[in-house]
């Protein structure tokens, strides 16, 4: 699968900040210690309907990280995945009476130009499930031959499931106790109830095919992929094991990430399938989250289309720290349109205060831990100093400039 155009990045003096990051299975900021190569996968979207200020936090929040990590001198191997085949994706295009493959197509290639437009660094590898089906095969052939995944015994649909206590340390990435992993995995499409599973927490890895449902071969019955699988498949064939940055939403910590390192450390017999996982918070709308099911989206597309500089917007959502969850209203838009006209005006000023300086300062903020709002603090002062007349370093507004857009995305 085409992933979408590559964005230039202005080189900036000196060397980026090595980067301290929350990780949820240890529950404590550490620091990231790629190689030369750092390396990253973030699941990306089910294409029934993109691109909402919740899809565009998530991902400008990995930006990020890839911005981070190129200043520091890292070559960054990025992969993320389109979950083309899916029951949301076939129930939309049911409700709506289209092809499933043509709605998905058509959200993809919005979801593209919502990333170009907000100015996120392509990943090196998009890969849709449908692509991935072989991988997935193989790894399920491996899973059932270790006994780590088994088959139901049902002579209609007889669907194959991980055994959810395959490896010692399940559990470890999300913290959860059973109770609450029973929930989430009920809410977050599990079968906790399907009969002929040895234990309500087992996963989905391979589903025959059903009447009306797209499907492919293999050893194991005509099917489509589990949710979870996808992913692990996908990750291990492009980056491998122990890469460095598992990422995603909140809502991505159990069931999907749970599993989807499991599946993995149960074939390849590693401890941890990721040196770092790493979620971003909820975007709500007036005081409720923000997802398809209760119809409250704001739309990158729809801003942009009513002309909203995509600037605007990434601002927006960067005047927040990226773990919390928040919500989009019509005074945070207009603050970061003013911050944007404001920062606008200073570079284009003849000289201002040292840059040299704050972007000393807008690295240490960013690499604790994604610190955003003091890193656009930092600028407002300089802005503020510039517009007032204060400083004499000619060189000081481009330095700004290419720092706002190397290390915040933002062009001014």
């Amino acid at each position: 699968m085409l992933s979408w155009s590559d964005v230039a990045v202005p080189s900036l003096p000196g060397t980026g900040l090595p980067l301290r990051l929350f990780d949820t299975a240890d529950r404590a900021v550490r620091p990231v210690s790629p190689g030369k190569v750092a390396t990253m996968y973030v699941c990306g979207i089910t294409p029934y309907d993109a691109t909402h200020m919740g899809h565009a936090a998530t991902y400008l929040a990995f930006d990020m990280i890839n911005r981070l990590w190129l200043d520091a001198g890292h070559e960054v191997h990025y992969v993320q995945n389109v979950t083309d085949v899916d029951d949301p994706l076939f129930e939309r295009a049911a409700r709506d009476g289209i092809n499933w493959m043509d709605l998905g197509e058509s959200q993809v290639e919005l979801f593209r130009s919502d990333m170009i437009a907000l100015r996120v660094l392509p990943p090196r590898d998009y890969i849709g499930a449908i692509e991935s089906i072989d991988e997935v095969i193989a790894m399920v052939e491996k899973l059932l031959a270790s006994g780590a995944a088994y088959v139901v015994d049902d002579a209609d649909y007889p669907d194959v499931y991980f055994r959810h206590d395959a490896t010692e340390q399940f559990g470890y990435e999300s913290g959860y106790d059973r109770a609450t992993m029973d929930q989430f995995f009920a809410e977050r499409g599990g079968d906790p109830d399907r009969v002929g599973k040895r234990d309500p927490l087992d996963a989905l890895l391979w589903r025959v095919e059903r009447e009306g449902e797209p499907s492919w071969p293999s050893p194991f019955g005509a099917g489509r992929p589990g949710w979870h699988i996808e992913c692990s498949a996908i990750a291990l064939n492009r980056i491998g094991s122990g890469f460095d940055v598992q990422g995603g939403g909140t809502d991505l910590i159990f069931p999907h990430h749970e599993y989807s390192a499991a599946h993995a450390e149960a074939v390849t017999g590693d401890r941890r399938f990721a040196r770092h996982y790493v979620h971003a918070g909820m975007i709500g709308l007036d005081g409720v989250k923000m997802s398809k099911s209760l119809g409250n989206l704001v739309l990158v597309s729809k801003l942009t289309a009513d002309g909203v500089d995509p600037m605007a917007i990434r601002l927006a959502l960067l005047d927040g720290h990226y773990r919390q969850d928040r919500f989009w209203t019509d005074e945070l838009l207009a603050t970061a349109q003013a911050r944007l006209a404001t920062w606008r005006h200073a570079i284009a000023l003849t000289q201002g205060p040292d840059g040299a300086e704050v972007l000393a300062r807008v690295r240490q903020h960013l690499s604790d831990d994604l610190s955003t709002q003091k890193a656009l603090t930092a600028i407002d002062g300089w802005a503020a100093e510039a517009a007032a007349g204060r400083g004499s370093d000619a060189a000081a507004p481009q330095l700004i400039s290419d720092a706002v857009d190397a290390l915040l995305g933002v062009r001014l």
